[in-house]
């Protein structure tokens, strides 16, 4: 149950994200919905091996390589789900930031209710 929560909560910060960062497009919110359950395995599955394999460059530049990464994940949902478009790394980039921070406070506001 948890599980959907938060793919409903990221739905949510993804279309309010749409909606206000100029460079990002969902077709709606069945999209977003695709678009937070891709992230989620993504995250699981693709995140992990990406950070082994540049373990050099995050620990050089003390992990913020990992904003990198976090962007290159929001680019290949991107390309995996038909109805998202990210016009590019830096609003990617953003895009990533943006929903950690709608993230964290929707999860926070989800287990202060439980």
């Amino acid at each position: 149950m948890k599980l959907i929560i938060k793919i409903l909560l990221t739905a949510i910060a993804v279309v309010i994200i749409a909606n206000f960062l100029p460079g990002v497009q969902i077709n709606g919110f069945t999209s977003a919905i695709v678009v937070a359950a891709v992230l989620g395995f993504l995250r699981v599955t693709v995140k992990p091996l990406l950070i082994f394999f540049t373990l050099p460059a995050t620990i050089v530049t003390f992990g913020i390589f990992i904003l990198v990464i976090n962007a290159v994940i929001i680019l290949l949902a991107d390309y995996l789900v038909s109805g998202f478009s990210v016009s590019g790394f830096w609003i990617a980039l953003l895009f990533s930031l943006l929903l950690s921070f709608f993230q964290t406070i929707f999860y926070a506001i989800a287990d202060e209710n439980n």
